[in-house]
């Protein structure tokens, strides 16, 4: 997911480069949670430190997309 956002433009942060070292490409997935690749225990254990975390939320970097879904990006904390 990380990669078709940032290849269409989709300003999403990425702090630690895709690597599930950190929750900045934290995600809502609104639509097609189905059409997501099963959430891996890193991702899960990396969403704890997520500001906003919901029972919908994916790490963008650990999702794979095999078909349509609809996501929100939740607004930063600010620093």
């Amino acid at each position: 997911m990380l990669d078709a956002a940032l290849d269409n433009g989709i300003a999403l942060g990425h702090n630690c480069g895709g690597n599930c070292a950190c929750s900045t490409c934290h995600v809502i997935v609104i639509e097609g949670m189905e059409n997501l690749s099963d959430m891996r225990d890193d991702e899960e254990d990396m969403l704890d430190t997520a500001v906003g975390l919901t029972l919908q939320s994916r790490l963008a970097c650990q999702s794979q997309v095999k078909g349509d879904i609809k996501i929100r990006i939740p607004p930063k904390p600010a620093i």
